[in-house]
């Protein structure tokens, strides 16, 4: 039925003899495949085989370069890294990102760096310095016009007619905020300058330029020798006295010298005659810093003494005595400036001390950033080599670390960016053990638990990178916040961001404490009571009897300084506008700010009251005064707190502690007769406003000063926004009680210690043309007196 058949192609051939089967052949063997952990670049672009040659095989037929020789190890810990690595630039990218719409809907901010907190310092007995960051990161982004601005203030600090800015943690840019809560409520027209001490240099020209008659006649040297007359400067017997000074004052809370190398320098200017001395710039201005601290110990200091020797000090202010010192000093520094030498920065460094004690904030400013670049040039930064003498790299790290210091606090007190980035620093701690305090040059004797003279320096560098590290993440927060510089912020929104900033700065400020346990007991100064030292429970001091003067000295400075740099970091949080919602977190720190600054002026008023530990220690008047202006505009702010009546007990205190500076300071007393002007315009808004009522307080202080009038003179918004000083419509400034009571008896018990006429004299003014109104009746007597 089915058919099977075999079908040919056509055209094969036919053969009849039947196929005989042939052995079947083993199958050849595969090459075996190379196998490559990973293949090149270029095999790897065009998706074919790579292998195990050096260069691989294609690459040499290509005649082109291999990738392979420059394989990397990959391990699982570079993995993780590289993906840690990515998900921050993804981070960053999204905050880039987000700023751009934010700037595309008009906001003022405009973050290009990431939300990160700064590095935290690792612990303060440490041996080596650690990465803190050195600048505001925001501040970095240059040239973007939606960059936030930093707040601050162009103000007229000194005689110059030039106003130069200063930033918001400065306390000239705190004094502006008082002002202007103080003209908004007193509907009164007053400049900031009326809050700023008169002192010398805004009487003369500075240390630059030489006053009084005669001055024609008075050559400046220039850097090859002498061309002044002699006779204006110190005899050789005056110049060994002054110099002694400095080892027990200066040079232990500075240690910038070598002691012994300075002493053989000294020796080696003076003739065979010893009648002359070749020029020295070091010597200069040692002698000018002795000079400016010196003429405060002299029983005629600030008496206007009229004899010789006093005229040569300038003893009316000992501020600019010295002067005659310090001008030849810059002027023999100018040869230095193509070629410095560790001379010229030991002469740039103890410049700058001498101008900040001498309340010359720019100068000290400029003269330190001179110090720095000149610190970079000899190669300070970075640790010395370890084939060079232990003594010499002792010194190297010195200077770096005391430059650090006057950056940190020239910068945080004037609220300008820092100069030194700790980032580009490699350049370890000095040493404090016995051995190399020995090699110092200077002989002093240890003070037991491995402390020396030179403990000082380094608890004092500790202090500032701790206060540095809060003080950077502060204000950094504060740029990356949306909306703090906003006028269209509601209350609830600003009372939010003031509690969030003061929960950030937390973790900081415990830092700080962290640092006070660490402080060896050696460096502290006792408390009586039972008292901690570094504490604000203001109990008196316990000072040693039989310890060296230098010791007492640095055991101050150290806890001074503390105070003062805890008053700067917790001012902002005064506030003189109530938020609608609590913050506890930020009236903490205000409280805690008051606290120090009490603390401060108790510690003052004992040891110049009863001690010469402090006297011609000049830049300790600035802390009194940074502290004083906390301290009332905390009682301002705060009428009804638990720590105002301590707070107005300090600054009734206050007044004795200007007075003991005035015999040397010529700015003392005008601090005290502003500072009691203050205090009886914070009484009479105490009185105005009852307790209940102060919740009800119209939020003025930002009205003057909104986002587009940051930097803006203060005389310059007196001028042109007269609703500055106008009244709000919702404040209340009185009850019914204190609206029948006449202003003279409301002040009658201060009128007297606080203007050149009694209470009795408020009589003769018009007061019932005045409606009663305390505050126009105030503003009446600014303008009669």
């Amino acid at each position: 039925m089915f058919t099977t058949f075999v079908g040919m192609a056509p055209g094969a051939a036919e053969s009849s003899a039947p196929a005989s089967p042939e052995a079947p052949q083993p199958p050849k063997p595969r090459p075996k495949r190379s196998q490559v952990a990973r293949a090149c670049d270029w095999c790897r672009v065009h998706r074919i085989k790579c292998d195990n040659h050096l260069p691989c095989s294609n690459c040499q037929k290509r005649r082109g370069q291999c990738s392979q020789g420059a394989i990397e190890v990959r391990t699982l810990p570079h993995a993780y890294r590289k993906i840690e690595r990515l998900e921050n630039r993804v981070r960053e990218l999204e905050l880039e990102l987000e700023s751009e719409r934010r700037g595309s809907k008009g906001a003022s901010i405009g973050l290009n760096t990431p939300l990160t907190t700064p590095p935290s310092l690792a612990s303060c007995g440490g041996s080596g310095p650690e990465s803190t960051g050195g600048t505001f990161g925001p501040l970095s982004d240059h040239g973007n016009p939606e960059r936030k601005r930093l707040e601050g203030i162009h103000v007229r600090a000194t005689r110059s007619q030039q106003e130069t800015w200063y930033g918001p943690s400065s306390l000239f840019y705190f004094i502006r905020r008082v002002n202007t809560y103080l003209n908004t409520s007193l509907r009164q027209t007053r400049t900031i300058n009326h809050m700023l001490p008169e002192s010398t240099n805004k009487l003369y020209d500075g240390p630059n330029q030489n006053p009084g008659k005669g001055d024609n006649n008075r050559a400046f040297p220039t850097p090859g020798g002498f061309s002044s007359n002699q006779g204006d400067y110190l005899t050789p017997t005056q110049e060994e006295y002054f110099i002694s000074l400095f080892w027990q004052s200066f040079h232990t809370s500075v240690p910038v010298l070598d002691e012994a190398h300075f002493k053989e320098h000294y020796q080696s200017l003076w003739t065979t005659s010893g009648r002359e001395r070749k020029p020295s710039a070091l010597v200069d201005i040692v002698l000018a810093l002795c000079v400016q601290f010196g003429v405060a110990l002299q029983p005629g200091a600030g008496q206007g003494s009229g004899s010789a020797e006093f005229h040569k000090l300038d003893s009316h202010d000992a501020t600019i005595a010295g002067r005659w010192h310090f001008q030849r000093c810059q002027s023999l520094l100018t040869s230095d400036l193509e070629n410095p030498t560790i001379f010229t920065l030991q002469c740039h460094i103890l410049s700058t001390v001498y101008l900040c004690s001498g309340a010359f904030p720019n100068m000290s400013d400029s003269t330190c950033t001179l110090a720095v670049r000149t610190a970079f040039m000899l190669g300070l930064h970075v640790d010395p080599p370890s084939d060079m003498p232990q003594r010499e790299r002792e010194i190297r790290k010195r200077l770096w670390w005391t430059l650090f210091v006057l950056d940190s606090k020239i910068s945080m007190k004037l609220g300008r960016p820092f100069l030194i980035d700790q980032a580009d620093t490699t350049c370890g701690y000095p040493g404090d053990d016995r051995e190399i305090a020995t090699a110092s040059g200077t002989l002093l004797a240890p003070l037991g638990e491995d402390v020396t003279w030179l403990t000082f320096s380094i608890h004092n560098v500790k202090l500032f990178q701790a206060a540095r590290t809060a003080y950077t993440a502060f204000y950094k927060k504060q740029l990356e916040t949306p909306g703090t510089s906003s006028d269209h912020m509601s209350e609830e929104d600003e009372g939010r961001i003031i509690e969030s900033h003061a929960d950030y700065l937390a973790p900081y400020v415990e830092r700080m404490e962290d640092w006070v346990r660490n402080v060896p007991s050696a460096i502290k100064t006792k408390r009586q009571n039972d008292g901690i030292a570094f504490s604000t429970d203001c109990t008196p001091l316990d000072i040693e009897q039989f310890a060296s003067l230098w010791l007492q000295r640095q055991r101050l400075l150290l806890e001074l300084m503390y105070h003062n740099l805890c008053i700067n970091l917790f001012r902002p949080f005064i506030r003189f506008s109530t938020p609608s919602v609590p913050t506890p977190g930020a009236d903490n720190l205000a409280a805690e700010c008051a606290g120090h600054a009490i603390q401060l002026t108790r510690i003052m008023h004992q040891v110049l009251s009863s001690t010469s530990i402090l006297t011609g220690w000049h830049e300790a008047f600035q802390w009194q005064w940074n502290a004083v202006m906390s301290l009332i505009g905390f009682v301002i702010a705060y009428p009804h707190h638990p720590s105002t009546p301590e707070a107005k007990s300090a600054i009734d205190l206050t007044s004795a502690v200007f007075e003991i500076f005035g015999k040397s300071l010529a700015s003392a007393a005008s601090a005290t007769a502003i500072s009691r002007d203050l205090s009886a315009q914070a009484e009479m808004l105490t009185r105005t406003i009852p307790a209940e009522q102060e919740l009800m307080q119209q939020k003025v202080e930002e009205s003057p000063m909104t986002a587009t009038s940051w930097g803006a003179s203060d005389e310059t918004l007196v001028s042109s926004n007269p609703t500055a000083v106008q009244t709000p419509t919702n404040a209340t400034w009185y009850d019914d009680q204190l609206a029948a009571a006449p202003i003279h008896n409301l002040l009658a018990d201060g009128m007297d210690m606080t203007f050149p006429m009694d209470a009795q004299d408020f009589q003769m003014f018009p007061w019932l043309n005045m409606s009663g109104d305390p505050a126009i009746q105030w503003t009446y007597y600014q303008q009669q007196v």
